[in-house]
C-alpha cells in the first residue's frame, strides 16, 4: 500500500484547526458528511474507503471549499495486518500524527437469523468489531503518550431496542458501544476521550431507493423527519472537539427522537 503525502495548503480557522483525524468508510453517505464537517472546523481530514474514485471526489470537494484533505485506500474487512498498515499509512499521510479517530465503517446486511449467510456474518464482525478495535491499538496509544486525543465510533438506534430482523448487526453496534465506555476507561485518564454517536433512521445513497418505508418509520418521531448525514456529522464534530472536554464514554443519539419516545 502506498501512503499518499497530505496536502499544503494553509489549514482553515475552526474548532478542530491544527488537528488532524483519520474517518474510516468516508467516501459517501454518513462518513462524507463526517470528513466534511471536520474539514470545515480546520481538520486535515485523512479519507478512507475500497473505492478510490469515490474517495478522491470527497477530498476534492473539501478542497474546493479551503478544507485539507486527503485519501488513504483501505479494506476493513482484511487482515489483522492489513489494518495495521491502513493506520500507518494514515499516520504518515496525515504528517505523523492522527488527533481524531472516527471509526464510521459498517456494514448493514438486515435478515432474518437463519437467512444471514455465513460470509455476511464474518464480514459484520470483522468490519463493524474487530476493525474498531484493531485500529484504535494501533493509533490511540500515541494520542495517550501525547495526552490529548479523541475517538468516536458511529453506533446506531438498533442497537438499543429488540428488533425481528438484523440480530447480528445490532449486536455489532451494541458492541461499538461497550467497547467506547471501556475505552472511556482505559484511555480517559491520559487524555484521550472516547464516545459513540448512534443516528437514527438516517437517509444515504445506499436506502434511497426505500425512501417511502423511511419516511414510515419516522414520521411519529418527535422529529418527524428522516435524520441527515449532516445531523451525524454535527454530532460527532461535537464530540471531537474541546467543546466535549468532560463528555467520556457516552452514547449520544442523533436519531429525531426514535429510541426515547413512542409517539403512537
Amino acid at each position: 500500500m502506498t501512503s499518499p503525502t497530505a496536502p499544503t495548503s494553509p489549514t482553515p480557522a475552526g474548532r478542530l484547526a491544527g488537528r488532524t483525524a483519520l474517518v474510516t468508510g468516508s467516501t459517501s453517505g454518513i462518513g462524507a458528511a463526517i470528513a466534511r464537517g471536520l474539514a470545515a472546523e480546520g481538520a486535515t481530514v485523512a479519507v478512507s474507503g475500497r473505492d478510490a474514485a469515490r474517495g478522491e471526489a470527497v477530498v476534492t470537494g473539501i478542497t474546493a471549499d479551503g478544507g485539507r484533505a486527503v485519501f488513504v485506500p483501505a479494506d476493513l474487512a482484511g487482515s489483522h495486518a492489513d489494518l495495521r498498515t491502513f493506520a500507518a499509512a494514515a499516520t504518515t499521510a496525515l504528517g505523523g500524527r492522527v488527533d481524531v479517530l472516527v471509526n464510521n465503517a459498517g456494514i448493514y446486511p438486515v435478515t432474518a437469523t437463519a437467512d444471514l449467510p455465513d460470509a455476511d456474518l464474518d464480514a459484520m464482525l470483522a468490519v463493524n468489531v474487530r476493525a474498531p478495535h484493531v485500529l484504535v491499538g494501533a493509533l490511540v496509544p500515541a494520542m495517550a503518550e501525547r495526552g490529548t486525543g479523541a475517538v468516536v465510533t458511529i453506533g446506531s438506534w438498533m442497537a438499543s431496542v429488540g428488533s425481528p430482523f438484523g440480530a447480528m448487526y445490532t449486536a455489532t453496534k451494541a458492541a461499538a458501544e461497550q467497547l467506547t465506555r471501556a475505552w472511556a476507561a482505559e484511555f480517559g485518564p491520559r487524555g484521550v476521550r472516547v464516545n459513540t454517536v448512534s443516528p437514527g433512521v438516517t437517509r444515504t445513497p445506499g436506502n434511497e431507493a426505500a425512501g417511502d418505508v423511511l419516511d414510515a418509520m419516522t414520521a411519529t418521531t418527535p422529529a418527524g423527519v428522516v435524520v441527515r448525514p449532516e445531523d451525524v456529522a454535527h454530532g460527532v464534530l461535537f464530540l471531537a472537539s474541546d467543546d466535549a472536554a468532560m463528555v467520556h464514554g457516552i452514547t449520544l443519539y442523533v436519531d429525531g427522537g426514535i429510541t426515547a419516545t413512542k409517539l403512537s
